[in-house]
């Protein structure tokens, strides 16, 4: 395929492909706008400016990834894919709805966002892992690192559009609306899954009832040198620098002083550069840790220029350059781990990656806050700058050692 256009969109040949995307792309337009909300409406009118608070709810969204992860992974691998995301994509919209009535009507406070927070972080724990597996049963493994840089794709544009929307949504009509539109989006993605071609999935060896659970997962992830060193990688930078809701909001509030409307607008700048790096993903052939070792360093000395950033729109140049490396990154820890690991063993390695680096975040969030409380918002992306390059040295170590296997299939 010689054209670089075709060859950048060939997942997009798959009928099934192209229906999931579509709906997944309102349904993330629509996530995009909660998080905004959510981080607005704790940092401006639940709290005065708190970062700490940001981070308690930040971390509660994520912790379930790291305690569901003894079932969310082997869920995954035994059960129908499919349906198994009807339930918790129908969870998300109840839950995203019934926080948007509670807003609306006044009676939101802010131990409701924490309770909101977490419960919608364990819908989100058991739907990550299986959402990741399944792109490979829409399109097979040939097209699975073009499908899963598509994929990044429509997250991040959901990331470019929503949080503008957000903006004008919360300052002309209230935060409110913004937790109910996202309640009502995920019908978007529930309509695309009942309209999917069944008979045209490619479905993988399911794990037997008698297989290990967890634990198998964890010893097959710690026997492999590779998938053992993404795991640190994505422990680092996913713990001290995927902390983008507290880095966006308090820059955006307590060093530029700017509107819900200039906050809306940064992450919108940042997912620019991730929908960049998504197409470039996207052209690119199977990645290793050569696309790791740029993808991290990269990322650091992205988080390191927003810390020493003089204005909004030099820090909003610094958030386009983290977004580019963040996708980089994270698309090569995906399509290596999957495309590496036994068919019957990809929910749990998935799910073992996903808890990782969001589970992380539910550890290194209220710390990130802490310091951006204390010791302003340029510290913690500080932290994120050196937890980056540490990881950069992991990468830069295996490429110096580690001869590749054959696929493990």
């Amino acid at each position: 395929m010689r054209n670089p256009l075709a060859r950048a969109f060939r997942a997009l040949g798959n009928f099934n492909f192209r229906l999931w995307t579509a709906g997944g792309l309102v349904s993330n337009i629509g996530t995009w706008m909660q998080r905004v909300a959510q981080d607005w409406i704790v940092l401006t009118q639940l709290t005065r400016h708190d970062a700490t608070a940001l981070g308690i709810v930040t971390g509660l969204q994520f912790a379930p990834q790291l305690l569901l992860l003894p079932w969310s992974g082997l869920a995954a691998d035994r059960f129908n894919q499919r349906k198994l995301l009807m339930l918790t994509q129908a969870s998300m919209g109840v839950l995203a709805t019934a926080l948007g009535v509670l807003t609306i009507s006044g009676y939101v406070r802010l131990w409701h966002v924490y309770v909101f927070a977490f419960v919608f972080g364990a819908a989100a724990a058991l739907d990550a892992p299986v959402r990741q597996t399944f792109v490979g049963e829409l399109v097979g493994d040939d097209h699975l690192p073009n499908a899963v840089a598509l994929n990044s794709t429509s997250f991040f544009a959901g990331q470019m559009i929503g949080p503008a929307v957000a903006g004008l949504c919360i300052a002309k009509i209230g935060t409110g609306w913004a937790f109910l539109l996202n309640g009502l989006s995920f019908g978007a993605v529930l309509l695309s899954m009942v309209l999917l071609r069944v008979q045209h999935l490619r479905i993988s060896a399911r794990a037997s009832r008698g297989s290990g659970g967890f634990i198998e997962g964890l010893r097959y992830v710690w026997a492999r040198p590779d998938l053992r060193s993404i795991v640190v990688m994505l422990f680092l930078i996913g713990t001290f620098g995927f902390n983008f809701p507290i880095f966006i909001s308090t820059m955006a509030v307590s060093v530029f002083h700017t509107d819900a409307g200039g906050f809306g607008m940064l992450s919108s700048i940042m997912a620019i550069g991730t929908i960049g790096g998504a197409l470039l993903a996207a052209g690119r052939d199977k990645p290793d840790f050569g696309s790791l070792l740029l993808g991290a360093a990269v990322f650091g000395i992205g988080c390191a220029l927003a810390a020493f950033s003089p204005g909004y729109w030099w820090f909003a140049a610094a958030l386009a350059m983290i977004g580019v490396a963040a996708l980089t990154f994270t698309n090569a820890t995906n399509s290596m781990m999957q495309l590496s690991t036994r068919p019957e063993m990809r929910g749990r390695v998935m799910a073992i990656r996903v808890g990782v680096a969001l589970g992380g975040t539910a550890i290194g969030a209220p710390i990130v806050g802490w310091v951006a409380n204390h010791f302003g918002p340029r510290w913690s992306l500080g932290i994120a700058a050196i937890s980056s390059f540490l990881a950069a040295l992991v990468a830069a170590l295996m490429m110096t050692k580690f001869v590749p296997a054959p696929l493990d299939i």
